[in-house]
């Protein structure tokens, strides 16, 4: 591998957003672009769970701006990215799940998810490509999908929609803001063992059902997850857009 080739992978110089950044998913890709160059601003709820993020970004030798703030309050965000130095990447990760089979389905789990899966996810990537284009530099968004976005899974409609949504929303972005410059693409992850999926993970027949379906023989790490990002955040996929980058061990081939 030649070094303009490893240099492909390289952020340095660059400022990445990664929103639901303070455990899980987002934490790990915050760590994974800091890892490669970049300066890191940390959007999530808890102050100080971010912090702690931070440090370890700092422990890099990079850059880390924590913005504690509910993705679901756009205007609010809106206007923190603002304040913000230009920035090249948004990750938009921040999302959460609630199964329950459909029949059962309740008025406050549909908006309960679908309000941060995909509203928040929606005004959320508008933002920050209303700011790439006035900056005139490009970039690249990045939203966290699933495979519950390509395939249907038992007691997940309500998070099934939203992230069919999602890959909709990305190839919508992608086609919109080609001209900009702003590449658009989405992560799909299986189930990966996160603070999120712990619980199911933890009960035997689910997880003997999800290494089942994994036709690898291993479980979704958040590594797996962050590599992607990475890949896709970096210029060495400066001509990807409006796709998605299924992790999921081969779930969906069959």
């Amino acid at each position: 591998m030649t070094s303009e080739t490893i240099n492909a992978f390289r952020l340095d110089g660059q400022l990445a957003v990664v929103t639901g950044a303070s455990r899980g998913l987002g934490q790990g890709c915050a760590l994974a672009l800091a890892g490669a160059g970049a300066d890191v601003a940390l959007i999530g709820r808890n102050q100080d769970d971010l912090v702690a993020v931070a440090k370890d970004i700092q422990g890099l030798g990079r850059t880390a701006h924590v913005l504690a703030i509910d993705v679901t309050n756009s205007d609010d965000l809106a206007a923190m990215l603002g304040q913000l130095p230009p920035f090249h990447i948004f990750v938009n990760n921040a999302g959460t799940n609630r199964p329950q089979p459909f029949l059962d389905v309740d008025a406050e789990t549909y908006d309960m998810v679908m309000n941060l899966n995909l509203r928040a996810a929606f005004f959320a990537a508008q933002a920050a490509a209303r700011l790439m284009n006035m900056n005139g530099q490009g970039g690249s968004i990045i939203n966290m999908s699933s495979q519950a976005g390509h395939r249907a899974l038992r007691d997940r409609s309500v998070y099934s929609t939203s992230k069919f949504a999602l890959e909709g929303l990305t190839k919508a972005m992608a086609f919109e803001l080609a001209e900009q410059n702003i590449r658009v693409n989405a992560v799909a992850p299986t189930f990966v063992e996160t603070p999120m999926t712990q619980a199911g993970l933890a009960q035997k027949d689910f997880r003997d059902y999800v290494e089942g379906k994994i036709k690898l023989p291993r479980l979704g790490q958040i590594g797996d997850v962050a590599a992607a990002v990475l890949f896709l955040a970096s210029p060495a996929a400066s001509m990807i857009t409006g796709t998605s980058l299924l992790v999921d061990g081969g779930w969906t081939i069959h």
